[in-house]
């Protein structure tokens, strides 16, 4: 399909030459044909060819969307590495947007490895070499930003207060506005300047939070204890971390301990060790100070791990291979099943692979991690490991929020996202060690998330939206985005390219 995209638009940019007008000057019907949000490439019936003008500037074949999207599919498998297939994705959005979403919608699992982790980080990498279209390392002879150290202090914040109020001036209060990846030293305030008085989120705060704690509350199903009853390690104290370390507290307040009590079942490592009170090397903030513990310094994780007792091992630390076999097997010595996350991403970056987690748990450990892992077959079963994917959140999240009309979006809502994903873990995914659904269901699921956020903002009276519909899953579902074309009759065109429905 991309081929024949090129294909089409060489053809239009010859028509033009040889009639010396410039693509500019061309008929607006065209844009039918230049335009990603309508373009619907040789989807074109004959009759839709003829009203909107657009014989000759395509090739004569008509193709139904399911022979388009077998075509993506196809062309697909002629590429060596991900990465190009990342490229090939990324033309296909620029040219019929409606088909992008088609393919990844439909082949989600297959397709989401390639346009998210971990082939997009290599993607942002290698950014200023790859830039056709923009779409949003100073060394790097290829680096196509602003050749200078980026601003700090007053003048930055006073740039994202100019942000923040241009796009409420310009697209309203409803407005999502999502923050992500922003370091350390900015996220955390700036989620708490703003999140009372914004729609807007940290999806590296709160949307990896919300996704970590959905596996850990389906890990239950399989360890059969209680989140209270859980001693629980992080390996990283940055902002997954601390969001994460922050909605388990209130997960367990919930089932009735005292947020002291739950803090104290949560331990964190940083750079300089297991984080303790007074600690000699310091690096202590006061995010990361919430957790710090009376205890003596320890910096080898092993020893920590021993130390500790853990029945959850969370890595967020982007340090590949620090859950050595020597730690695995340790957390397999202390728990029937040792619940072990390495959500660090891209692959490469792992704190262990599916593979050895199981081998030298022996099988016993419950696993996810932040990039794709393959099904892994030990003693002869065999188990699919988990993805904890920030994409089983944020879609569902945003769907609620502006459907229903939330002013602000509280921290208690991706709880209330993470135990709605957690319900949609069946029997059957648990079986084969799964403790999130399958990503090609993530619409489904999304949708399922969105209407249990809605239920929660009209209780807690945030939904603006009336009437309060009675079906909220079918009310979001008519929300979501429709990867169908649409028709094209003489009635729905006029000269600026544009239609109505």
């Amino acid at each position: 399909m991309g081929l024949n995209n090129q294909k089409m638009q060489c053809e239009c940019k010859s028509a033009q030459i040889k009639s010396k007008k410039p693509i500019e000057n061309a008929h607006p019907l065209t844009i039918y044909i230049r335009d990603p949000k309508v373009c619907k490439g040789l989807a074109y019936t004959g009759r839709e060819r003829e009203v909107l003008k657009l014989r000759g500037l395509l090739p004569p074949a008509v193709r139904s969307s399911e022979l388009q999207v077998k075509a993506v599919l196809e062309n697909l498998k002629g590429y060596e590495n991900d990465l190009s297939r990342y490229l090939y994705l990324r033309q296909l959005q620029d040219d019929n947007e409606r088909l992008f979403y088609r393919v990844l919608c439909e082949h989600t699992d297959l397709l989401m490895p390639i346009v998210y982790t971990p082939t997009v980080g290599l993607a942002c990498l290698k950014y200023s070499v790859l830039f056709e279209r923009p779409r949003g390392l100073l060394a790097d002879p290829f680096y196509i930003g602003l050749k200078q150290k980026r601003v700090r202090g007053p003048e930055y914040d006073d740039f994202i207060e100019e942000f923040m109020e241009a796009i409420v001036k310009k697209f309203g209060r409803f407005c999502l506005i999502q923050f992500e990846d922003f370091g350390n030293s900015n996220a955390f305030r700036l989620l708490e300047k703003y999140k009372y008085h914004y729609c807007t989120f940290n999806d590296d705060i709160q949307g990896t939070a919300s996704v970590a704690v959905a596996g850990i509350i389906a890990s239950l199903k399989i360890t059969g204890k209680k989140l209270s009853q859980n001693i629980f390690l992080f390996q990283g104290a940055g902002e997954a971390a601390l969001g994460t370390a922050d909605l388990l507290v209130m997960a367990m307040d919930q089932e009735g301990l005292s947020k002291d009590e739950a803090t104290s079942r949560i331990w964190m490592i940083d750079s300089k060790g297991l984080i303790v009170k007074n600690r000699p090397s310091g690096g202590i903030n006061a995010h990361k100070g919430k957790y710090a513990k009376e205890c003596h310094p320890i910096q080898n994780l092993e020893e920590i791990v021993k130390f500790v007792k853990p029945t959850v091992l969370i890595g967020v630390s982007a340090q590949k291979g620090v859950f050595t076999p020597a730690v695995l097997k340790a957390m397999a010595s202390m728990s029937d099943h040792p619940v072990v996350f390495a959500l660090s991403n891209p692959t490469d970056k792992a704190e262990c692979t599916a593979e050895e987690a199981y081998t030298y748990t022996e099988g016993k450990c419950v696993f996810a991690s932040g990039s794709p892992f393959p099904p892994f077959t030990y003693q002869g079963k065999t188990y699919h490991p988990g993805q904890g994917n920030n994409a089983y959140i944020f879609p569902g999240m945003a769907l609620a929020v502006t459907g229903c009309g939330v002013h602000h979006i509280n921290d208690e809502s991706f709880l209330v996202a993470a135990k709605a994903l957690a319900n949609q873990v069946t029997k059957e995914h648990i079986s084969e060690g799964r403790v999130y659904p399958p990503l090609q269901s993530i619409r489904d699921v999304s949708l399922n998330i969105a209407a249990k956020l809605a239920q929660y903002f009209y209780v807690e009276s945030m939904a603006t939206y009336r009437p309060e519909p009675e079906d909220k899953v079918s009310f979001l579902k008519g929300k979501q985005y429709d990867y169908n074309y649409v028709g094209y009759s003489n009635r729905h065109i006029n000269l600026n390219g544009l239609f109505s429905q």
